[in-house]
């Protein structure tokens, strides 16, 4: 490891020389400056471990520079220095976010050890931020993350199928990552060099779905004023994936049951028959096999679709994984964000390890996105979830088990509807569906706004 980096900002001369002086003696790489605003400038384009403020300087007194450089960097450790030491300017530094507070004038081995202890909590910091890199690099695959046994039971599957070109069923609950396994397949296949097409089938209008899996020939209906290739074609020589799949009409089950036994279709509207290298991934959070037996799904295509089966299972039953799944989402968000949130408070984790996710991953991820926003500190409190996150589930009546499964699905969306007072988006996202299948439920349920 390099040398820690320390800023010292003083407007004496022998105060900036001296202390200089003994820090560098200690180890350290020192820098100092005279004013506050060349502080913060400092800090704006380069990187330290530790910043040293005196309090009373002209321009900018030392207080408003902490404000500034935590504002610029949250986690960096700041000592106020005074020769004016009061309770309140003390108390005052403290509550502004001052790492420490010292009285000139001082033991040279007094603030020797304040800073030693700062800069080895801070080489902490980051030596568990890097581990907990690590430990999500070791149980990730191409962004799906798990090291729970079903989890691991999944990543084998997908290594062993990947290779082949057998067709695959991803079957689960909303926002358990089933396109992340047909990504994963993807990237792990000897097609990954080419097309990844996926089509949410419940997105898009039935109407609609044929003229954007197959395509269309020009003047083939109103509108289509070009010619316009199909996913399918899109997707040649890589995977095309199909999620919803239990969503279609029985036209379209058909035609793709014909594509699925010749390899060649037609645009619509079209002479030409187009023969494709596609591999065919699909995915559910439907009970198909139900659905077959209902008539609603075809019996033939079925059996063409589900080649091999791969469950995405709920996160209320991999537990084990929401610490490593928060700590990646955590990470990503303050990236994007440009937030240094650095931790999730232990009441906050064991509330995460209590809570039934709904929603699964997506919604945990939704959740950390959240917090990371608001979050006003380095650390993710209970206070920072989402509003809905502390809406105490309904209790489940003696028999209910009696309930058929359509009752009990139009109480959960009407629970949801009414906790996020009828934003759509809000709650497809908490659901884990698009915001058009939320639509269509509400239409199918006769949910209405009370």
């Amino acid at each position: 490891m390099g040398k820690s980096r320390i800023l010292v900002v003083d407007d004496e001369a022998i105060m900036r020389s001296s202390l200089t002086d003994w820090l560098m003696e200690d180890g350290y790489d020192v820098m100092a400056v005279a004013d506050g605003y060349t502080a913060i400038d400092k800090v704006k384009s380069e990187e330290w471990d530790l910043a040293v403020v005196d309090l009373k300087m002209p321009k900018i007194d030392g207080l408003e520079v902490l404000k500034r450089l935590h504002k610029l960097k949250p986690g960096l450790p700041v000592i106020i220095v005074t020769a004016y030491a009061t309770v309140d300017t003390a108390v005052m530094a403290m509550k502004s976010g001052a790492a420490d507070y010292v009285v000139k004038p001082f033991n040279p081995e007094e603030i020797s050890l304040i800073i030693k202890k700062l800069v080895e909590h801070q080489r902490l910091i980051k030596e568990n931020v890097r581990l907990r890199r690590a430990l999500t690099k070791r149980f990730k695959v191409h962004d799906l993350i798990g090291k729970s046994t079903k989890m691991l039971q999944v990543i084998e599957m997908i290594r062993t199928v990947a290779p082949t070109k057998s067709t695959v069923m991803i079957t689960g609950e909303s926002g358990t990552g089933k396109e992340l396994v047909a990504r994963a397949i993807h990237e792990l296949s000897p097609r990954k060099k080419h097309p990844f097409i996926a089509t949410a089938c419940g997105a898009i209008p039935e109407s609609l779905l044929s003229a954007e899996l197959f395509g269309y020939e020009k003047g083939a209906f109103t509108g289509a004023v070009a010619q316009h290739k199909g996913r399918i074609e899109m997707a040649n020589k890589g995977t095309l994936f199909l999620d919803e799949i239990g969503d279609v009409s029985q036209q379209t089950q058909v035609d793709l049951l014909r594509f699925l036994q010749e390899r060649e279709f037609r645009r619509i509207a079209g002479k030409e028959l187009i023969r494709v290298d596609v591999r065919i991934l699909v995915a559910t959070n439907k009970d198909i096999d139900d659905m077959v037996a209902r008539g609603e799904f075809r019996e033939d295509l079925y059996y063409r679709l589900n080649v091999i089966t791969i469950t995405a299972p709920p996160l209320r039953e991999r537990k084990e994984d929401i610490p490593i799944l928060a700590e990646h989402f955590l990470e990503k968000y303050s990236l994007e964000t440009g937030k240094k949130v650095e931790s999730i408070s232990d009441a906050t984790m064991k509330y995460f390890m209590e809570y039934n996710w709904p929603g699964n991953v997506r919604q945990l991820e939704n959740t950390i996105e959240h917090a990371v926003v608001v979050a006003q500190g380095l650390e993710i409190q209970k206070h920072d979830l989402p509003q809905h996150m502390a809406i105490k589930p309904r209790k489940i009546k003696q028999h209910a088990s009696l309930e058929s499964l359509t009752q009990l699905e139009k109480q959960h969306i009407r629970n949801v509807l009414q906790s996020c007072n009828w934003n759509i988006k809000k709650s497809a996202q908490i659901l884990g569906i698009n915001r058009v299948t939320l639509y269509n439920k509400i239409k199918k349920l006769k949910l209405k706004k009370e």
